[in-house]
């Protein structure tokens, strides 16, 4: 890709059309993950509504080990979102160019750790340590592109993805027909945002593309499957980091 291109994609200066691509191509990284941690320990790593909701049932059911592991890896996650929004901050008030990229960088070191050592720490019986490692890169990327997008975005969270789409489905698909109020005035009409639904659309896309090759790549290559993933978000992040080693903020 073209330097100018990576920049705006994680560079301090947003626009609407780089934030889209930045979630659409974290999206597809967050399904690529999900579905390859899965594979590695057998649960969804970016799913926190079902992780939530086992701590309730482990809890009811007196499973210690499993309610600690829960809650290991929720604690993971808000963890992950924290360190994102204090490096994101920190580059913020000294004026980096890589307040978005240096979560992106951490991201990256973190994937090329689960896929050179997660085999070995699956082998040692560290598994309760791969999902912690896994909520912990999810919930700092969901927060990078949520503080990107002023929360617009997101690229774990498909169950608000889902409903977002229904809900413009349902504006696109409303009959505008009905009778003037008791005042006279005129309904308001019901307008779909179609830009919107194109983007959580291609969100959903992304997300599901990523879902099936990562479960492809971690069935045929097993945990080794990630390294590429972690070398497209380095490349994703490098030229930010490159602009304030040769131009200091």
């Amino acid at each position: 890709m073209p330097m100018h291109y990576l920049r705006a994609l994680t560079g301090a200066h947003r626009t609407d059309i780089s934030n889209r691509r930045l979630g659409r191509m974290l999206a597809f990284v967050a399904g690529a993950v999900n579905a390859g941690g899965f594979f590695a320990v057998g649960q969804y790593t970016s799913h926190m509504s079902g992780i939530v909701s086992a701590l309730a049932d482990n809890a009811a059911l007196g499973d210690m080990a499993l309610l600690l592991a829960g809650a290991i890896s929720l604690f993971a996650f808000f963890l992950g979102a924290a360190t994102s929004a204090i490096l994101i901050n920190w580059g913020r008030r000294r004026g980096a160019h890589s307040r978005y990229a240096l979560p992106l960088m951490l991201e990256a070191a973190l994937l090329l750790v689960f896929g050179l050592m997660g085999s070995r720490m699956a082998e040692h019986g560290h598994l309760t340590a791969i999902v912690a490692l896994l909520c912990f890169v999810m919930g700092l990327q969901n927060a990078i592109v949520t503080k990107v997008s002023r929360a617009e975005i997101r690229t774990t969270h498909v169950t608000g993805l889902v409903t977002d789409i229904g809900i413009e489905l349902g504006k696109l698909v409303y009959w505008n027909v009905g009778k003037a109020g008791a005042d006279g005035a005129a309904p308001d009409k019901v307008v779909a945002d179609r830009n919107r639904l194109s983007l959580l659309c291609s969100l959903l896309g992304a997300f599901l593309l990523g879902g099936l090759l990562g479960a492809y790549g971690f069935k045929l290559l097993g945990f080794i499957a990630t390294v590429p993933l972690a070398l497209v978000v380095l490349s994703l992040a490098f030229i930010p980091v490159f602009d304030d080693f040769y131009n200091p903020y």
